[in-house]
Parts: structure tokens; C-alpha cells; sequence
């Protein structure tokens, strides 16, 4: 069996009820969430061996989130204990016209002040197969990116297969560089890249002609901007890039497409409805497409299986996806649905 880790920053999510703006009611729904960590989840949940490495301190807390990542089935021994908070991130949904919104406060968390030489990545890395992390946990603080940097490096050097989710966070870019600064070096170590038409844009700097927000979109000017990341990227092996219409909160046209040595593959298209939470959509595509790659070998049905992940996701409250490998299949067959099965 294939053995993955992930890295990055899980933070404690507190959520307003429903749809309701934050702090209109006084309760706030307590859970746990994070780019990389979600994918760590869905690996685990899809059956795979997976770790999960990162810094959280010695508390309550954390000592709680550590115990969900195992529910999942998450290896957690990679867990560094130090660093004296954790950050954390609120959300209030959206509805109709009105986005759903995320504030930040992980200033001088565990992860954002931990240095290189507290993670042994010759260590990390024996035996595995796989590393994912995203472009959050270089824009967090120096030091992460730093982490990110002596990760991939080492990474590359005992060949294992790195995935980046380029990820790009406006509000989290505040120590001094842009994120292609930091980003482009990074991705020079990466064999796959998964990212949307703004991650592209925003994190590598490679301007489009790509629509970025509603309506109809062009698949043409993906394959376009798939090609102009491995023209500008030739390590890159393969480019996803999923591909969300976004009518309202509520209503959003999901799909994807891949560039490979292959060809150029497009996914179905769902036409999701009454979704009930999008936050970590882009993150259980990433995780059903390493898995699809480990274990189906064809790339096709590597990006159809990790757009119906991601669209089952919507369904689910809370950051990390819920769904078995069944599950997915079965919306892949046909049972999409949502009758009772009984």
C-alpha cells in the first residue's frame, strides 16, 4: 500500500449556525479543519496508509484535534507538541447572493513559528510514496515557507512524488513577499499541481484569459492556461485545474481538467444545488485525485474520480470529506440522485 503524508497548519474551526452571520447567535459550532489535514482525512477515509505532520501545542485543544485526525484514521505520530496556541479560523455561510466569508487568527500559531530543524524530513520521508502540501503554509509566516522549502527539497532527493494544491489566500500574504515570489520557487519541485484558474493566476503569476467568476466557461482557455503552467513549470508531469461556476452560494456548477504527457482530459460537469458546505471542495478533489493516480494508473478516470469526491463533499458539513470509495463510485455509476437507499 501506497503511504502519503501531508503537511500544514489544522486549525480549530468556529462556525456560526446555519446560515446566520457570526455572532448572531452567541453559539459558535466547534470543529476542526485544514488544507492539508482534510486531504489527510479523505486518504485515510478512501484506505490509505497516510500521516499527517504538523506543530500544535500541549493543551486541551489540541489534545482533541489530534483525537478526530485518529477517528479518520490518520497516522498522528508525526505531530510535533510545542508552540503555545493554535490557530483558528471563523466561517460564516453563505446563502443566495450573499459569499460565504472566513476570518483569520492564527498569528504566531504552533506551525507559523516553527523552524526547519524541528522536523526531521530524512526521517519523515522514509517509506513513503507520496507528499502533499499547499500554498497556504508558505503564506502563514516565513518560517513556513522555509518548512516548505527544506520538505520539498528532501522530498525530491529520496524521490518521492510531491502534489502541490497552489491554494491562494489573499488575506494570509502579509510578511513581506507575494506569493509568486515564495510559490514559484517551490512548484520547481513538484510533480503535480492542482490549483483553479485564480490559484494560477495569483500564486504563480501567469496571467489568462480565463474567466474567474459565473457564467459559462471555456475549457479551451484552461487547456491554455494548463499548458502555459508546464511551459513555464516543465517538471510538472500533470496540471489539474478544476473548474467551479459559481451562480450563488448555494448553486455551483463543478468540474475539472487535466494536462498530462497523455492529453488533455475534461471530467463531467455536476450542477450542484443546495449545497450545504463548499469549504474544503478544492481539498477532497486534491485527495481523490492522488488517490485515483496511486491506484488506477489512468488518468481519466483519476480526475472523474476526484471531481465526484469533491462534489459529494458539498453535501457535508465541516471541513474534511466523509465519503467512502463506494460512495464515490456510485455517483461515478450513475446514483446521483439522493433517493433513500434502503
Amino acid at each position: 500500500m501506497a503511504r502519503v503524508v501531508t503537511f500544514g497548519e489544522i486549525m480549530l474551526r468556529l462556525k456560526s449556525p446555519g446560515h446566520q452571520r457570526l455572532l448572531q447567535s452567541p453559539m459558535l459550532e466547534a470543529t476542526f479543519g485544514g488544507g492539508e489535514s482534510n486531504v489527510a482525512c479523505s486518504l485515510a477515509r478512501f484506505g490509505l496508509d497516510v500521516a499527517y505532520v504538523t506543530a500544535l501545542p500541549d493543551n486541551a485543544i489540541a489534545d482533541a484535534c489530534i483525537a478526530e485526525l485518529r477517528s479518520f484514521g490518520v497516522d498522528t505520530s508525526l505531530i510535533r507538541r510545542q508552540g503555545s496556541r493554535m490557530g483558528i479560523y471563523f466561517i460564516e455561510a453563505g446563502a443566495n447572493q450573499r459569499p460565504s466569508t472566513v476570518l483569520y487568527d492564527r498569528a504566531n500559531s504552533a506551525i507559523a513559528e516553527a523552524f526547519p530543524s524541528d522536523f526531521d524530513w530524512e526521517k519523515i520521508f522514509d517509506g513513503v510514496d507520496w507528499f502533499h502540501f499547499t500554498g497556504i503554509t508558505p503564506a502563514i509566516s516565513p518560517n513556513g515557507a522555509e518548512l516548505c522549502r527544506e520538505a520539498v527539497k528532501t522530498a525530491k532527493k529520496k524521490g518521492v512524488t510531491v502534489s502541490c494544491d497552489y491554494n491562494y489566500r489573499a488575506k494570509l500574504w502579509k510578511y513581506g513577499k507575494t506569493a509568486p515570489e515564495v510559490m514559484r520557487e517551490l512548484v520547481q519541485y513538484v510533480d503535480i499541481g492542482i490549483a483553479n484558474e485564480e490559484d494560477c493566476q495569483k500564486s504563480l503569476g501567469i496571467e489568462i484569459d480565463a474567466e474567474v467568476e459565473g457564467g459559462k466557461l471555456d475549457r479551451d482557455r484552461y487547456e491554455r492556461l494548463a499548458r502555459r503552467v508546464r511551459e513555464e513549470f516543465p517538471n510538472l508531469q500533470k496540471q489539474a485545474i478544476t473548474l467551479r461556476e459559481s451562480y450563488s452560494a448555494d448553486f455551483n456548477g463543478w468540474s475539472a481538467v487535466l494536462l498530462t504527457d497523455n492529453g488533455f482530459f475534461t471530467s463531467r460537469h455536476y450542477e450542484i444545488r443546495d449545497i450545504v458546505d463548499r469549504v474544503g471542495g478544492g481539498d477532497s478533489f486534491a485527495a481523490g485525485l492522488i488517490y485515483g493516480l496511486l491506484t488506477f494508473g489512468e488518468d481519466q478516470r483519476a480526475l472523474e474520480f476526484a471531481v465526484a469526491a469533491s462534489c459529494l463533499k458539498h453535501s457535508i458539513p465541516g471541513d474534511p470529506n466523509r465519503v467512502s470509495v463506494k460512495e464515490v463510485e456510485s455517483l461515478l455509476g450513475g446514483s446521483g440522485s439522493g433517493r433513500v437507499q434502503r
